[in-house]
């Protein structure tokens, strides 16, 4: 399941980063690494970003860039 379609305020684990472009590394570089816990806060009105809670920190996404993380629920 990707991060783009997770439901809000629930727990998930990151379990890949697909790879393949520039974008994934930097999301990587972020800290969206396998293992990393991360929680989708909110979404935009029309769904486009979303902003999601990593650590002790949040960053907004594109759904795009959301669709690149796979996760799995904790």
């Amino acid at each position: 399941m990707s991060l783009a379609g997770v439901s809000l305020a629930t727990r998930f684990r990151v379990t890949g980063v697909r790879s393949g472009s520039p974008l994934s590394y930097r999301l990587m570089e972020m800290g969206l690494i396998e293992g990393a816990e991360v929680q989708v806060v909110r979404r935009a009105p029309l769904g486009d970003p979303l902003q999601v809670r990593l650590g002790d920190y949040e960053l907004s996404l594109r759904t795009s860039e959301a669709e690149l993380i796979d996760v799995a629920a904790v």
